[in-house]
């Protein structure tokens, strides 16, 4: 119980203050003092902020902590095995149950299932643990960058193109330049590359120390961010279908993998690592490719509200399951 109340208090306090500020700029007061609405403009400019600036900055001052030894190349495959997984499940449940459904509706379900919140929920939920934390945040890291955003930017890209409404998107530029484009256009991946670049490069304790304030005050300010999103989330009407997608991604395709890991010999932290980033929450890149590719976006947005408040359930699942 002490476990989850070091983790669940950071958490979820940080994911409340950002709904109570969701609140507070939607006031009428509030949103006069600006010719926008702040309650567009503060959540965007943030997210912009966290993607060019926070995340990557982060990123290199944990890579320098992070022990990146032994196998932790085993993180990205068993992402993609997860992605396998589920992919192939929500197919299933597409030929089964849903297949009256229209195009748009079938590729938004496809990749809701499929992408997870690896990055803004993921990295906090790895670092917070006290049984796991810096140490093992590399295999958080590569569970990320050579398995998320890859899945996003490149099978997201192409699902999302091939269930668009309208293909005025791709007839310039096709879906695997598409992804090529988003891929390297993403700060994260130059931000690995210097992190890895400074390992060996001694810093001063002023800069270390600075450097270390800076990334924790990001994973709680992505924290807040999501807070932010999240009260913002006003589209609940196909709750079966979302309960579906977050049972493959958050209960089925983790147990999967985990099974996977324990039968390879993977134990202890780097398998509950791995766990926890397989059944993370449908990732906020989906309400992106959504609203790219004109698919349904209220699909989306209600996958992304019911399996974030999934993810308080399958925790201590996941940590009792899969012990470090």
């Amino acid at each position: 119980m002490w476990v989850l109340a070091q983790i669940y208090l950071p958490l979820c306090g940080s994911i409340l203050i950002g709904i109570l500020i969701g609140i507070l700029l939607g006031l009428p007061q509030v949103q006069h003092l600006s010719n926008r609405p702040l309650q567009h403009q503060v959540p965007a400019y943030l997210g912009k902020f966290l993607f060019w600036i926070g995340v990557p900055g982060s990123l290199i001052h944990f890579l320098r902590q992070v022990d990146l030894s032994g196998r932790v190349l085993i993180s990205p495959l068993m992402a993609w095995v997860a992605f396998a997984a589920s992919l192939f499940l929500a197919w299933c449940c597409l030929q089964l149950l849903f297949r009256t459904w229209t195009a748009t509706t079938r590729g938004t379900f496809l990749i809701s299932t499929m992408v997870g919140n690896t990055g803004y929920i993921g990295y906090p939920v790895v670092l917070l643990l006290p049984q796991l934390g810096t140490p093992y945040f590399g295999w958080a890291i590569f569970y990320d960058l050579l398995g998320t955003l890859f899945a996003a930017y490149g099978l997201g890209v192409i699902i999302g193109a091939h269930y668009s409404r309208s293909n005025a998107l791709t007839k310039s530029i096709s879906p695997w330049q598409q992804s090529l484009v988003a891929f390297f256009k993403a700060p994260t991946l130059p931000a690995f590359l210097m992190g890895l670049a400074l390992r060996p490069v001694p810093l001063p304790n002023w800069l270390d120390s600075g450097l270390q304030g800076f990334a924790w005050s990001m994973v709680t300010l992505s924290l807040i961010l999501m807070g932010i999103r999240l009260q913002q989330l006003r589209s609940w009407g196909q709750i079966l279908p979302a309960i579906a997608s977050t049972i493959i991604r958050m209960a089925i395709a983790p147990l999967l993998v985990g099974l996977l890991l324990t039968v390879f010999g993977i134990t202890g932290a780097p398998r509950l690592v791995i766990v926890l980033q397989a059944g993370m929450p449908s990732a906020f890149a989906t309400l992106v490719l959504a609203e790219t590719f004109n698919l349904d976006r209220e699909l989306s947005v209600t996958c992304i509200g019911v399996s974030s408040v999934m993810l308080l359930l399958t925790l201590p699942l996941w940590l009792w399951s899969f012990p470090v």
